[in-house]
């Protein structure tokens, strides 16, 4: 057994089959859940230092704050729902995200990311916490790409012929000069 199924099976959630199902580097997907799990504990407590500026009077600051609490928890309670075993509802919500394609993690993560920078940009607190949900989303963004091609096949398309395994038909870099039944009248 390899390092990787090791890793895949301690990080396995209860009740769920333990065969890939997707294309995705496991350094990838560790990533992204790790990052996901740090990252929103940073960001509630940061959120929650961020959420002192209303001791100066920057509201904004302390909306800011409370965003990126609420964003760090939503990002806890999807990607690690076991700090959070105490709420009925956790579970249900983290399984209901598990199914979802890694575009809607990234979409969600980076939405919820995103507003403590326009409410207080200058808060190195906002910098970091919401940050790292950021990176969180950024990382689901690329495990939603997929895998790159192989050498091979970027060598080809990049040289203009067809990709190995692919047919003629399919070749969509024939421009209509090169057929003249395309553009010859009748």
């Amino acid at each position: 057994m390899s390092f990787a199924n090791k890793i895949s099976m301690l990080w396995a959630r209860p009740g769920a089959d333990n065969v890939q199902k997707d294309d995705v580097p496991w350094t990838l997907r560790y990533a992204g859940r790790g990052l996901g799990t740090i990252g929103s504990f940073i960001a509630i407590v940061l959120g929650l230092i961020n959420c002192t500026g209303i001791i100066i009077m920057q509201v904004s600051c302390l909306i800011a704050g409370v965003w990126q609490m609420l964003a760090g928890f939503i990002v806890i309670v999807c990607e690690a729902p076991c700090c959070c075993f105490f709420i009925d509802y956790v579970q249900a919500l983290s399984d209901k995200m598990e199914g979802r394609p890694y575009w809607n993690k990234a979409a969600l993560y980076i939405g919820l990311s995103l507003p403590p920078f326009f409410l207080c940009f200058l808060s190195l607190s906002t910098w970091f916490g919401s940050g790292m949900i950021f990176a969180t989303g950024i990382v689901y963004g690329m495990m939603a790409l997929g895998r790159k091609g192989s050498r091979d096949d970027m060598a080809a398309m990049a040289g203009g012929a067809t990709p190995p395994g692919a047919s003629a038909a399919q070749d969509h870099s024939v421009t209509l000069m090169e057929d003249p039944d395309v553009w010859r009248p009748n």
